[in-house]
């Protein structure tokens, strides 16, 4: 038995076992059994065809040549229907007929024939001057040609040779000679054959060949004949027809007839004719073509315009005549191209979409496009929409566009657009959507303004990027604290879609998508280009910046800031880098700033996350590495060198201003002080990074500031964790003896660049220096002035203020202030918000940068004069006795034209754009008023200020931003309620309020005192006043908390660098009012669960009297400050003393303040100003509030006088008719209570009267009232006069409006018919008013004519009916 082969056996071994097989002549395993194929045959004929395996033998190969020919189509070779009919001959060799038959390449190669070209003429190619070979071209051929259905047609046509011998196979210039020589021998062959050889040869080949093939060919020539038939129906269609080898049975001489030949000329007339007959519009459109179609081209005998339409040029794109705007389009450039711009077509921007003729694309195309299967277009279309999203954020189409472009794409899901591209595996797509993305969220500028400011007073302090247009619905009510209000909202945002999260806040919808995890995969994975790396970089460090929260999340997505820090915060990296003309491939690797950026940015978010930062992700021996070595030894770029080092530098600031990182002052001291003795060499610098290294050298100053004030509070941490109250603090590792060093280095620099202040370019380079070193000095004497104080404590500080005095004493500098374009209060366009800015993403609109004017420009004097401000505050602060020296800086003019304009400018919008710049005014601000505070009671000549100054802080409570409480706090406790900041009380201002109120004849509501003595009175309160409104504010102290330890340098106490989110300034603008309102809901409060008040407490007296002599106070001697609050909004504060309790406003203090506020808005310019149907602040519905003082006027007025006059001040004619409706309506019971003398009422009664009434159903109601007795002289004798007034001018007026008509007919005859002879004598003879008659109005003795005559119109027959009874 033969054994298998086995692994490892060799072809000598295979070849063996194969010998072996075939001499033992055993049966094979395995039986090869094909099925029979339909294009076969018959089933038997397989068995013929395959060979036993006996009879088979062995066949040598040639090397490197298969066995049977490759296929060229991956479809099965075709099979010859006649195979299994082959003709076989008995006596033929079976061996010799395989061998016949074989085409193996070897049989192929073996019988080439060569063809003789001995003879033909080899020509060169003609030279041409085009730049290719001209193509030839098929209607070049002198023959003619028509179109068949696989074989095309010569002139052989005609002949009498064969159709299917044509002789161009042989490719020889005697072609033709040849095919005619070999037709010559058939046909002599043929004549010397005799007719019945001929038969005999003819019966030889049809027994060769397979009956069904013959009776195939003699059907295909019945199809030849119908189809010469079918070309006379139809002369369009062009010949098609085949002669094949039928012809044997017809004859050998049989060929084409004369009839045949001849079917060529009427097939040529009939397709010439189709052309001619063609309509005068595709004629039209034949000239018009570009290219026009020959009759020699195969398949363009139908001519299809609609297709060719678009071969034709362009018209020309005009502008339409119509007020609708065009569609825009765009460049591949992202730029706008205008309507009309002819542009030319070379340049790719035609396409067949609409308004084919206009170049560019749309943004709907360029949608549609962004989802091809191509990605090529994706990527395209994604990068033409990033360009045009940067160009919209620059302001470039806000004159040519109507309507917001970044709106309109995130309305259209851009946003959710390049969130899904993100996703996409090709890396190209990936690089467009981040570009995209970077464009829509990052402004480069913005980051840029934010790290200059980041070294001024309270710099790293800013506000985080969050929306402030959210929606209402998630507004919360204000009973509930933050903690509630945060964790409530988030539970709403995590059970919300993304794409309405994203709505109001894009970067909040970005992170639920979890974008973060896609970001860290790009570059950990993908590891793509620099320019996207750091694009994703950037975007990263706009998404911490939004909040706490989304810092947070970043710090908590896996692997993220491993592999930032691990790929661009390495500790070393190839030094080629560094070498000019160096094409850096890859960023990975290397060290990169941006990412230091980004991670500064992530500290500070909080402290835990600078921790986080310091130690888990190994931060610190990063600080060290890139703090340590001078940036002209990092092997980066010169200025990528400094801006790392100088991100490193403000890292480090970051973390020591929450206390941490300090160990490594210690360690880095050296470093530290070999910095601080070259900065005079920055004064000389003419270096072109210069900027940059003074943006350093300011850096490593905020360090040591932010150090000092850790290391100032050192000893008071120590003596508290000594304490057992509550859980230490543990001490930072960092000693004042410490820092006690480095004054004498930064004093000494900052009296060198003092000198250069003269020289602009200079003073201007090292303006951001010169402010860090001022700020320095200023923490550092008050650090020092908690230790122990050495005895040198004056003269240290008397030779700083002298050197500090030097560049005031021109005061050239502080004129700069009254240059409208610097401050952000004077010039509110300077901080507006950008054309293209959406709500849903924050942004400081600092796109194409700020004038140098601004404040936040290269020559804005306010980070100078803020921190200058902020040393001579601590100065005298600590040496009271030098105070004198600064008083020069409160009489600069610069300084007092400044402060004038800036208070009396309207409050100042706050958004994100403006906030920020606000903050810092704000600062400059503040230090001015603390100067003045204690200029107030040592210089004798401050007076002339007190007022000015007073009024600056009265403005700057109600506009400072959340993050500044520990500031208003400030302004409450020693500037709002100081009496030196009152100087009227003191110099005849009571005397003066009575004076006036005696020139202007005014009623007054004060029969027993004046207001002179009120102010008077409210004066001598004013430390009572100010402990009320301390009290009332107390709900702001945990964020007075946290403002404090970022003011007064507890960096130990500092939980995060992100201020609290603006939604307004801290206090509201109505904030004189808030003890009275909070006092009315409190009760309202109580009321509403149920409590009885019969009486107030005596405090609630106390603050309700002290509230109303602030604001009595303010409105006489500083009225403008008030200018903001609506008159209507005051009134409706002050109706609150009516709706607070039952009685309250019959208590003696609180009835005469309220009269004598009453006294002050019934004056007329201020009862022009008021306007009660416009929404008010804080009130919801004015209409509903009047409602509710009425029904407490019916309830507890008990016809108070005061009460009554602000009932009736919102009936003015001129305020809505629903109020009067509801009066003598549906609450005529205050008719019977309204006794308010005329005599005291304080607003004229024109205003009441005046237009007359025009409301059918007031009249009638006001008809009613008087009929019914429901209103009466005696009780109400204000709305008697008004109801009596336009009851009378509508009887007698002249209208003719049917409805109108019979009422005023009707009206009259009733009043005719009155029976109390009083009210009729007073409807009918009503004249005018007057405030001297008892009535109120004039009367008539007599009706003049024409009432009389349209009286007796009609009441014709009463009054016939009354005189005869008179006559009687």
């Amino acid at each position: 038995m033969l054994s298998r082969p086995k692994p490892g056996e060799s072809e000598a071994d295979l070849l063996h076992f194969q010998n072996q097989f075939l001499a033992a002549g055993a049966s094979p395993a395995v039986k090869i059994v094909k099925k029979a194929d339909k294009r076969k045959g018959k089933e038997g004929s397989t068995d013929a065809e395959t060979p036993s395996l006996q009879d088979s033998k062995d066949v040598v190969m040639l090397d490197g040549f298969p066995d049977t020919l490759p296929a060229l189509t991956p479809a099965p070779p075709k099979k010859s229907k006649i195979k299994s009919a082959s003709v076989h001959f008995e006596d033929e060799d079976p061996e010799e007929r395989l061998e016949s038959h074989d085409r193996h390449i070897t049989a192929v190669f073996s019988k080439i024939i060569e063809r003789d070209t001995s003879a033909v003429a080899v020509t060169m190619p003609v030279p041409t001057g085009d730049p290719f070979p001209r193509a030839f071209h098929r209607s070049e051929i002198k023959s003619e040609v028509r179109l068949g259905a696989d074989v095309l047609y010569g002139d052989f046509l005609t002949s009498q040779r064969p159709c299917l011998i044509t002789g161009e196979g042989l490719g020889s210039q005697k072609s033709e000679e040849e095919a005619q020589a070999i037709h010559r021998e058939n046909l002599e062959k043929l004549q010397s054959m005799s007719e019945e050889e001929i038969l005999q040869e003819q019966a030889r080949l049809l027994a060769q060949l397979d009956p069904s093939l013959v009776a195939f060919l003699k059907s295909q020539r019945g199809n030849n004949e119908g189809q010469k038939k079918e070309l006379k129906m139809e002369p369009n269609r062009p010949e098609e027809f085949v002669e094949s080898l039928p012809v044997a049975q017809h004859g050998v001489r049989s060929s084409l007839s004369m009839q045949e030949s001849g079917l060529e000329e009427p097939v040529r007339k009939e397709e010439n004719m189709k052309v001619e007959i063609m309509g005068k519009k595709q004629s039209a459109y034949y000239d018009d073509l570009p290219v026009k179609p020959r009759k020699e081209w195969i398949h363009m005998d139908n001519v299809e315009f609609e297709k060719l339409e678009w071969m034709k040029d362009l018209p020309s794109p005009r502008q339409k005549k119509t007020k609708k705007g065009m569609q825009a389009r765009f460049s591949l450039k992202g730029e706008l191209i205008p309507a009309d711009a002819d542009l030319p077509t070379h340049l790719g921007l035609h396409h067949h979409g609409e308004e084919a003729e206009r170049a560019g694309y749309s943004l709907q195309e360029l949608f549609h496009l962004s989802r091809s299967q191509v990605t090529q277009q994706r990527t395209l279309a994604l990068q033409v929409l990033g360009r045009i999203v940067q160009r919209a954020r620059a302001g470039e189409f806000a004159s040519s566009l109507k309507g917001s472009v970044l709106r309109l794409l995130l309305d259209a899901g851009f946003l959710f657009l390049l969130r899904f591209s993100l996703d996409d595996a090709v890396e190209n797509v990936m690089a467009a959507s981040v570009g995209a993305l970077q464009a829509l969220l990052v402004s480069l500028d913005d980051e840029k303004y934010l790290d200059w400011t980041f070294s001024w007073y309270q710099g790293m302090a800013a506000f985080p990027f969050v929306p402030n247009n959210e929606e209402e619905e998630e507004e919360e009510e204000e009973e509930l604290n933050g903690t509630a209000k945060s964790q409530d909202k988030k539970l709403k945002d995590d059970n919300k879609p993304d794409p309405d999260v994203a709505r109001y806040d894009v970067v909040k919808g970005l992170l639920k998508t979890k974008i973060q995890h896609r970001l860290r995969y790009i570059l950990e994975v993908v590891r793509p280009v620099p320019t996207v790396v750091l694009d994703i970089l950037h975007i990263l460090t706009h998404m911490a910046r939004h909040s706490s929260e989304a810092c947070n999340q970043l710090l908590d997505c896996p692997r993220l800031i491993e592999t930032i820090v691990r790929e661009f915060l390495p500790t070393q990296w190839d030094p080629k880098v560094a070498e000019p003309g160096f094409l850096l491939t890859s960023l990975h690797g290397v060290a990169c700033a941006s990412a230091m950026k980004f991670i500064r940015v992530l500290a500070s978010g909080g402290r835990n996350a600078t921790a986080r930062l310091l130690n888990t992700f190994e931060m610190k021996s990063r600080l060290s590495r890139f703090i340590a070595e001078d940036p002209q030894d990092v092997p980066l770029a010169r200025e990528e060198a400094l801006r790392l080092s100088t991100e490193a530098f403000r890292l480090w600031a970051v973390a020591a201003g929450y206390g941490q990182a300090c160990d490594l002052y210690s360690d880095l001291y050296p470093v530290l002080v070999r910095i601080l003795q070259s900065l005079p060499e920055l004064l000389g610098g003419k270096s072109p990074v210069v900027e940059l290294a003074v943006q350093r050298a300011a850096a490593v100053v905020t360090v040591l500031t932010h150090v000092t004030q850790t290391a100032g509070y050192t000893a008071e941490l120590q003596a508290s964790s000594n304490s057992e109250d509550g859980e230490p603090i543990p001490p930072p590792p960092v000693a004042w003896s410490q820092v006690s060093g480095l004054q004498p280095f930064l004093e000494t620099s900052l009296k060198k660049i003092f000198q250069q202040i003269s020289q602009s370019e200079t003073w201007q380079t090292l303006q951001p220096l010169t402010t860090t070193c001022v700020i320095f000095l200023g923490v550092y004497y008050s650090a020092y002035s908690q230790q122990v104080r050495p005895d040198n404590t004056g003269c240290l500080l008397i030779s700083l203020a002298s050197a500090c005095v030097l560049p005031l004493k021109t005061g050239t500098y502080w004129q700069y202030l009254k240059r409208q374009p610097c401050s952000a209060l004077c010039n509110p366009l300077s901080c507006s918000p950008a054309p293209e800015s959406v709500g849903s993403i924050a942004s400081l609109s600092c796109t194409g940068g700020k004038p140098p004017l601004s404040l936040v420009g290269s020559k804005s004097p306010f980070p100078f004069l803020t921190a200058l401000l902020f040393l001579i505050n601590n100065i005298t602060h600590i040496h009271k006795g030098l105070t004198s020296k600064y008083s020069s800086v409160l009489g600069f003019k610069g300084l007092k034209d400044y402060l004038h304009q800036s208070w009396q400018t309207g409050p100042p919008s706050v958004t994100p754009s403006s906030a920020w710049i606000l903050r810092h005014e704000y600062h400059l601000q503040y230090f001015v008023l603390a100067l003045a505070r204690r200029m107030a009671g040592t210089c004798p000549d401050y007076t002339q200020h007190a007022s000015l100054h007073h009024c600056v802080a009265m403005a700057l409570l109600s506009r400072l931003l959340p993050g500044s409480e520990h500031l208003a706090h400030e302004v409450l406790l020693d500037l709002a309620f100081n009496p030196e900041f009152l100087p009227e009380g003191k110099a005849g201002g009571p005397e003066a309020a009575d004076f006036s109120d005696i020139l202007h004849l005014g009623t007054t509501f004060l029969p027993k005192v004046t207001r002179g003595a009120l102010l008077r009175e409210s004066y001598q309160n004013l430390p009572s006043i100010r402990s009320c409104y301390l009290s009332h504010f107390v709900h702001l102290q945990p964020t007075l908390m946290r403002s404090q330890a970022s003011y007064q340098g507890r960096n130990y106490l500092v939980q995060s660098m992100l201020l609290p989110e603006v939604r307004g300034p801290i206090l509201p603008s109505d904030w004189p009012f808030f003890p009275l309102i909070s006092l009315y809901n409190k009760v309202t409060n109580a009321e509403t669960r149920g409590a009885i008040l019969n009486s107030l407490p005596l405090d609630f007296i106390n603050t309700v009297t002290w509230n109303l002599q602030w604001v009595l106070l303010l409105e006489t001697w500083r009225s403008k400050i008030l200018q903001s609050i609506p008159t209507a909004a005051k009134l409706a504060r002050l109706m609150c003393v009516f709706l607070t309790g039952s009685d309250l406003f019959l208590e003696a203090p609180i009835h005469r303040y309220t009269a004598a506020l009453l006294s002050v808005y019934c004056q007329p310019k201020i009862l022009d100003s008021l306007n009660l149907d416009a929404p008010l602040p804080g009130l919801a519905s004015f209409h509903d509030l009047y409602i509710s003082l009425l029904e407490q006027f019916e309830g507890v007025s008990f016809g108070d006088p005061l009460f009554g006059v602000f009932v009736l001040l919102p009936l003015q004619k001129r305020f809505s008719v629903h109020l009067r409706l509801s009066v003598f309506g549906e609450h005529t019971n205050t008719l019977r209570a309204l006794g308010v003398p005329l005599q005291q009422f304080p607003v004229p009664l024109e205003r009441y009267t005046s237009p007359p009434e025009d409301n059918l159903n007031l009249l009638r109601l006001y008809f009613r009232t008087l009929v019914t007795g429901a209103l009466r002289h005696t009780w109400c004798p204000v709305l008697y006069v008004v109801a009596v007034a336009h009851v009378n001018s509508f009887i007698f007026s002249q209208e003719s409006t049917t409805q109108v008509d019979a009422a005023r007919k009707s009206m009259l005859r009733k009043t005719w018919l009155l029976v109390d002879e009083n009210l009729k004598k007073h409807l009918l003879y009503y004249k005018l008013l007057n405030a001297e008659s008892p009535l109120g109005f004039d009367l008539y003795e007599q009706l003049p004519p024409m009432r009389l005559k349209y009286l007796q119109i009609v009441t014709q027959k009463e009054i016939t009916e009354d005189a005869s009874a008179v006559d009687s």
